[in-house]
This record gives C-alpha cells, structure tokens and sequence, in this order.
C-alpha cells in the first residue's frame, strides 16, 4: 500500500471515529433529557422541544412539562455539553504547547485561582465589589471565578517570560501559582463563618447548579469562538511537537504561538467553571483517550477531545 492510499485510509478512520462519538453524544443528550424524577417519554420531549423553537406560546397549556424539559433539564444538558467540550480542547492544547501529557487547566493553577475568586467574593460580597446592586451577589462569583482564572495564566506567563518562556519553567510557575491560590482559598476558608464555608465547599465540589439559559447564552458563544480558533491553529501545534527549534525553522512564531494558545484556552476554562465550580479530571481524559484512539494530529485530536470530553462529563 502507497503512502497516500494509507495516509487517506488514516483521514477516513479518524473522521468515522468522530462521526461515531457526535452520535453516541447525540444519543447521551437525548437520554440526558428523558432521565430524571418525572417521566416523559422520548417522543413527547421532542414535540415539546419543537414547540418551544417554532411556537412557545403553545407551551401555556403544559407548563409543567415545559419547566421540567426546558428550564431544568436543557440548561443543565447544554451547560454539561460546552463544560466538557471547554475543558477537554483547553487541556489538550495546553498539552500541545507545553509538549507535557500532564498538563491541564487544573494542574496550571487556573482552576485554583477561580476558586480563589469565587471564595472572594463569597466571603467578602458586596465589600469587595461594591459597584455591583445585592441581588447580584451569584454574578459577583461567577465575574470573580472568571477574571482570577483567565488573569493567573497571564501571571504564569510573565513569571516564564523572566525566566526565558520554557514549557518546563510555565509548567512549575503554574504549579506554584496554582498552591499560592490555594492556600488562599484554605485561609478564606477558615477565617469565615459556616454558612459562607458551605457555600464555599459546595462551590469547590462543581457541579451544573449553575445551569440556565443566561449562563448558556454567555458560554455558548466564547466556547465555539475558542474551539474555532483552537482548531485553526492546529497545524503549528503539530510542527511545535518536533521542539520550538523546528516550528521556528517552519516559520511559527513560538511565543505568540503559546501566548496566545493559552490564553484563549484559558478564556474557554475559565468561561465554564465560573458557573460550574471546579471540574478537574475532564482536561485530562478527554485529550488521552482521544489520543488512544486517533493520534496525536490536532486537527482530529482537538475535535475528538472536544466530543469525548462533552460525552464523559455529560454521562457523569
């Protein structure tokens, strides 16, 4: 066999592999849908789906199925779906640029540094941001949660930069980092009265509590900005896996490169988890079981994450 015919028959297995997750995920969405407390079957889930797109007022008359398929269970489908999707090509890229199968938005410190900001503005509220009205007081979370995770990636990278922007020197920083946050979060944590403690454990369990339309309409957009990108961007993550020395010579700016990698996988993290609270394990199985299964190119890799990431955390 040539080497076209074997690298074609390669594309065409890679891209049936990702057909058959994007309908095992499609059949974990529907079921997502159907399981719960209060039963309907398969096919009135979709007549009432359907309403809701082309005719909501219709819905008057089945409130209570409407709330149940469209304000509980949708949101909490959707937000599961775009968390795993977020996580999984932010681990898989931050892989990809620091050339270490170790790393994750959890291991970088970023998931330690949203559960920083959540905390802080859990324990102090309206003192710490006190332009925002009382009843805004779970945006202040999710505002903080956000901000601190996408800015201790910055943090990271200028504390590399100093030290001459090599992966092993991101990587410890982001450890480092990653331990300051968290011993401010214990600190928190013990300085506060028990009701905040419990808000603050229950927010560092994570969890799709935070699931609704609104958070829906914020994260939707930036995650498939971020996957568009990320996907872009695939074939000078391939060349950086032969070494910066190589990319360079291929003409990728390295440090652009990772700069710019990491803080938008960073803004696809951060984005998700300042609703979900902290979810460690999806960056890191989604990108190895996609590369046990299709390789290490990142143009089917990053897609295939993407899937398995939404598909494991969506059946958790």
């Amino acid at each position: 066999m040539n080497p076209t015919t074997l690298y074609r028959s390669g594309q065409r297995k890679k891209l049936l592999i990702i057909l058959f997750l994007s309908l095992l995920l499609s059949g974990a969405v529907l079921y997502a849908l159907y399981a719960g407390s209060y039963h309907l079957p398969f096919d009135r889930i979709l007549t009432i789906i359907h309403q809701a797109i082309t005719d909501p007022a219709s819905l008057e008359s089945v409130k209570s199925e409407k709330t149940v398929v469209i304000d509980f269970r949708m949101p909490r489908v959707l937000l599961a779906v775009l968390t795993g999707i977020s996580l999984s090509i932010a681990g898989c890229v931050m892989q990809a640029l620091l050339r270490n199968p170790l790393v994750s938005p959890f291991t970088l410190g970023l998931s330690s540094a949203a559960s920083f900001g959540a905390a802080l503005a859990i324990v102090f509220g309206a003192a710490f941001l006190p332009f925002l009205p009382p009843q805004f007081q779970n945006s202040a979370i999710i505002f903080c949660a956000f901000i601190l995770g996408w800015l201790s990636i910055l943090l990271i990278y200028g504390i590399s930069r100093m030290k001459g922007s090599s992966s092993a020197t991101l990587i410890l920083a982001g450890v480092v980092i990653g331990y300051i946050f968290t011993a401010g979060v214990m600190i928190l944590k013990y300085l506060t009265n028990d009701e905040k403690l419990r808000e603050i454990t229950l927010w560092l369990m994570g969890g799709m509590w935070g699931a609704n339309w609104g958070a829906i309409i914020i994260v939707a957009p930036i995650t498939l900005l971020c996957f568009l990108y990320l996907e872009s961007i695939a074939w000078d993550l391939n060349s950086l896996s032969a070494g910066d020395d190589v990319a360079k010579n291929l003409g990728v700016n390295v440090n652009r490169l990772r700069l710019t990698g990491l803080c938008v996988s960073t803004l696809a993290a951060s984005a998700c988890l300042a609703f979900t609270g902290i979810i460690g394990f999806i960056g890191l199985m989604g990108p190895h079981i996609g590369r046990m299964l299709i390789g290490n190119d990142n143009r089917y890799l990053i897609p295939c994450s993407a899937l398995l990431g939404a598909l494991i955390l969506l059946i958790s």
